[in-house]
């Protein structure tokens, strides 16, 4: 992961005051995020946390009373959701409404929020059903938190770095070099860095932040984490699903062969993409009321 130290004193400056403006986490979410990274934390205490947050409670319970779970029971409490789908899907789906809350409630200029959300959420559901096809011990939501987040760092830069932004997407728009290069190229650093500055300050787990931070990095070392959010994010942008304002090359590789060598075939063994679109509009809509 770059370090921010090794940036230009200026850019640097902007960088962290960027990262700074960005809303902090609500307490309840904070509390949560303490009391997950305690290996013998009682699930009681992190149902506990949740519930006395009444909108996240409730934004919870209307996903997981949803058409997509298609449970056979009404859903009435966190503490009943815990024990349908289990206590780290709960966890996360909680962190991810925190996120979501943390966008722009405007579009900032030449940057749509809603295609941005579309995307990030299509290539978590991707991440997560990549990680199901694994042999590991990876948990599948942790992959979907970090689709989810992946992208992140675009939010930061088009909020408060908007002019520079703007003439990062001509850049790629023009010379179709990619985003990332292209952030490079006239900030100084890309979303990536920014993005895993953000998730820092908000005390997600290392392995998450170090995810952020390398997957555009082609010399990073291979985790099944990064493997899944990088091939999620290729997926995703392949098949238009919302804009990450990083068309899709056709000269792109899978960005691992943990699935298969091609597109196509990797495609094949995900399933109908179709559930996962849906799973995102669904997502994106309670998530922003």
């Amino acid at each position: 992961m770059q370090e921010v130290k090794n940036l230009d004193a200026d850019i640097e400056n902007k960088l962290l005051l960027a990262v700074e403006s960005m809303p902090a986490f609500p307490n309840s979410v904070q509390k949560v995020l303490e009391l997950s990274s305690q290996i013998n934390c009682p699930p009681r205490d992190l149902v506990a946390v949740i519930e006395k947050d009444p909108v996240m409670t409730m934004k919870i319970l209307r996903i997981i009373n949803s058409a997509y779970y298609s449970l056979p029971n009404k859903i009435a409490t966190v503490n009943q959701s815990v024990v349908y789908l289990g206590l780290n899907t709960v966890k996360n789906l909680a962190l991810a409404f925190a996120a979501v809350g943390a966008l722009p409630k405007r579009n900032p200029h030449n940057f749509d929020v809603q295609k941005y959300l579309v995307h990030s959420l299509s290539t978590a559901c991707l991440a997560r059903q990549l990680a199901n096809l694994l042999d590991t011990d990876l948990d599948p939501s942790d992959a979907y938190i970090a689709g989810l987040l992946h992208d992140f760092g675009k939010v930061v830069l088009a909020q408060f770095m908007a002019p520079e932004y703007r003439d990062i997407l001509s850049l790629v728009a023009e010379q179709a070099v990619p985003l990332d290069a292209a952030e490079r190229e006239i900030i100084g650093a890309d979303h990536a860095l920014v993005g895993a500055m953000l998730a820092q300050r908000w005390q997600f787990p290392y392995e998450l932040v170090q995810c952020i931070a390398d997957h555009h990095d082609p010399e990073a070392q291979s985790t099944c984490l990064l493997d899944c959010v990088r091939v999620a994010n290729q997926l995703s942008r392949r098949e238009k699903l919302g804009d990450s304002c990083n068309p899709f090359r056709e000269s792109e590789k899978p960005a691992s062969v943990r699935w298969g060598n091609d597109f196509a075939s990797i495609l094949e063994k995900v399933g109908d993409i179709q559930l996962y679109i849906d799973e995102a509009m669904m997502f994106a809509q309670v998530g922003a009321s």
